[in-house]
């Protein structure tokens, strides 16, 4: 990875190098990989099954194509800026378009600035897409601290709130007086926390994860209300693991994924697998190189315990989300896990501008519908352009 030298407030040039050292010290590892028994199950509810795992790991093995990817994120201009001390990095592609409305992306976990890379030229170069010039966006797509190639906090306190202001301070700096945020997962939290916020410049946001629930939860529920109370259950429960692993002991997961690149792999495919809108594999939403884009980037710069401190830094946080008044937009996904009804949504968001319902996707909207997200975020922030 190369940068050129600046003074610390400044934006600086980034570039992707991985060295071929690490590619040939990751092929080594991975033919001496140490499998673990077979699970005594049909099903994933003991996590990743063996055989998905090897045939994974094959692919990553002897098929994965790390320079493809390398050169898919070098297409686009990427920076390094200094914020709060921390090493901040980027994405920012301008519209060529006079007016295009700037548009800060966040990303969550085990996502990475990857997941958008599909929508930049669409949302970029909306008329090449088949879309309406009005519809241009700029966008920002930081790397989250911690994450791929954004600096690792060495101190605690890299809460949501914290990266709120720290994205804000972020297009303070690239010049923005008007710009809206989008994001999922994690990327919602600090875009909900934006939303708290309400930094000068923002006109408002989107979510692809509401954060609506009632608390408390009401005794009568609608069918919609308790399919929602029933995916959080699950989510909370039988797919929660990692979540609390990574919530209470998260250096504990750097040091059983730092060595080991196959456990790396199976720690990220698990929760593709788990929350993506597939009939019964991940890769039935997803490429294997896809897959292996997010896995790669997370072994090359050694992120497991980094990222995995989002939770633990924020150990508050749940599915009931604050209340906001500024202009929110929502779409859900009919796999998402939990899916939230639009009763709840509208509570929470007083200024609701648009709610949309996909009728295809999963929890990773950016990865599995690029085009319905793409779709999503023109029309439902296309009112903030007045």
């Amino acid at each position: 990875m190369t940068t050129t030298p600046a003074a610390p407030a400044d934006v600086r040039p980034f570039r992707v190098g991985v060295p071929d050292a690490e590619l040939d010290d990751l092929l080594e590892r991975l033919a001496r990989t140490r499998w673990p028994d077979r699970e005594t199950v049909a099903d994933w509810s003991q996590g990743v099954r063996l055989d998905n795992a090897r045939s994974l790991v094959a692919s990553w093995q002897h098929e994965y194509d790390w320079r493809r990817f390398e050169s898919a994120l070098n297409a686009y201009p990427q920076f390094l800026t200094t914020i709060d001390g921390l090493d901040i990095h980027f994405l920012h592609v301008r519209s060529k378009n006079p007016g295009a409305l700037p548009l800060l992306l966040t990303h969550g976990w085990p996502s990475t600035v990857a997941d958008f890379l599909g929508l930049i030229g669409p949302l970029t170069d909306p008329v090449a897409f088949g879309g309406d010039v009005a519809d241009s966006f700029d966008v920002v797509i930081p790397s989250l601290p911690g994450f791929g190639f954004s600096g690792k906090p060495t101190e605690p306190g890299w809460n949501a709130s914290r990266i709120a202001r720290a994205w804000a301070e972020l297009m303070h700096r690239l010049g923005y007086a008007r710009w809206a945020a989008h994001g999922g997962d994690w990327g919602a939290v600090v875009t909900t926390e934006l939303g708290v916020l309400r930094p000068e410049g923002l006109l408002g946001i989107h979510l692809s994860t509401p954060y609506a629930f009632p608390d408390p939860i009401p005794e009568t529920l609608t069918p919609e209300e308790r399919h929602a109370v029933d995916g959080l259950a699950f989510y909370s429960g039988p797919l929660g693991g990692s979540n609390h692993v990574q919530g209470t002991k998260p250096e504990t997961v750097g040091f059983a994924l730092a060595d080991s690149p196959a456990g790396q792999a199976a720690w990220i495919y698990e929760k593709f697998q788990s929350k993506t809108d597939n009939e019964g594999f991940a890769e039935d939403a997803l490429s294997t190189d896809a897959i292996l884009d997010t896995i790669s980037l997370y072994w090359f710069t050694n992120s497991a315990a980094s990222s995995a401190r989002i939770y633990w830094e924020n150990p508050t946080a749940t599915m009931a989300g604050p209340k906001l008044t500024l202009p929110v937009a929502v779409t859900v996904f009919p796999r998402d896990i939990p899916r939230l009804p639009r009763t709840w949504v509208e509570d929470t968001y007083s200024n609701l501008i648009h709610f949309g319902e996909a009728e295809r996707g999963g929890h990773f909207a950016a990865l599995e519908q690029p085009e319905v997200l793409v779709a999503e975020l023109r029309t439902g922030l296309r009112s903030l352009r007045a």
